[in-house]
């Protein structure tokens, strides 16, 4: 089984897996139908899903097939939202169509949907693997209550600025919203009754002067990385909300990034049809990922070991 899962997809159709140390590009898969949008590898590291226009595909990570294991059919235009419940039992999407979904990974079809009557950007599954949080390009947050089946909470910090992009820290504590003005809202997540979260007013971030595209919580809690339109990343301490660190190199907007589970080093991807990774501790890129022809919007990474210690990049 490989120790380090890199994945990079974007306009040209095709996902890409690389060596993340030599950045050797080892396999391509085509993905004919549409540029893909979103990509997440399972915890085990034996799947990945990608989305594109209406159809999300699940790949076997450690196979030659070309062929996608599963598809996965029901949204109607771009799946925008991708994630994996931890022990891979289901799966959640948000898309264009304004839904968001829960798929059982062992059955046929779309298990679950929810109504949030505009395009959904981002989706967030709890910590709790009880409810997810959708961003929406009207500017609302929604918290779905899995258990209730219903949106137990609704937040809009800036109406009518889309919600470009959530994550939630892993402790569960915290919760950042990005926008399209440059802006983050965090949130501490409080609890409330058996399931319910409430959002209470931390910070408010002025990161970038255009659109966010990622922010993303370090896995340590420590740290939110932001990437923009702007062409940079940028790392922020989350204790002081100070700006630690701007990564500077990418030649046009940046889509999308991922950090090593030790948090020492960041993947991102972008429309100057490269990734790169990043060591954090410096700042500098370590190495770039080349070989796509359009342009980079999504990248995945899962470099956790199985049993536990984290592996050397």
């Amino acid at each position: 089984m490989s120790s380090v899962v890199l994945v990079s997809a974007g306009y040209d159709h095709t996902i890409k897996f690389w060596e993340a140390t030599s950045g050797i590009c080892y396999r391509t898969l085509q993905f004919p139908d549409s540029q893909v949008n979103k990509l997440e590898i399972t915890a085990d590291k034996t799947q990945v899903a990608a989305a594109g226009n209406s159809q999300i595909r699940i790949y076997d990570v450690n196979s030659n097939d070309p062929q996608p294991i599963n598809s996965f059919e029901g949204h109607n235009g771009n799946v925008t939202a991708l994630g994996f419940q931890k022990d891979t039992k289901w799966m959640y999407s948000g898309g264009e169509d304004g839904t968001v979904r829960i798929w059982d990974l062992r059955a046929p079809g779309c298990q679950r949907s929810y109504e949030s009557r505009a395009a959904v950007n981002s989706v967030q599954l709890h910590p709790n693997q009880g409810e997810l949080i959708s961003g929406d390009q009207t500017g609302h947050i929604r918290v779905w209550d899995l258990t209730a089946s219903a949106c137990s909470c609704e937040l809009v910090p800036e109406i009518g600025t889309p919600v470009r992009s959530l994550t939630a820290a892993l402790d569960g504590t915290m919760i950042v919203a990005a926008n399209n003005n440059g802006t983050c809202y965090v949130w501490r997540m409080m609890r409330g009754g058996a399931h319910s979260t409430h959002f209470e007013p931390l910070h408010k971030l002025r990161a970038h002067p255009t659109y966010i595209l990622k922010c993303l919580i370090s896995p340590d809690s420590q740290q939110l990385a932001t990437t923009s339109a702007d062409k940079t990343i940028k790392l922020w301490n989350l204790e002081t909300f100070t700006l630690d660190r701007t990564l500077l190199g990418h030649a046009k907007w940046v889509w999308d990034c991922v950090f090593s589970v030790d948090a020492a080093y960041l993947v991102t991807a972008s429309s100057d049809h490269m990734a790169r990774l990043w060591d954090l501790s410096t700042g500098e890129t370590i190495r770039t990922y080349t070989g796509h022809s359009k342009a980079l919007v999504c990248c995945a990474l899962n470099d956790s070991a199985i049993d536990g210690k984290d592996m050397d990049m």
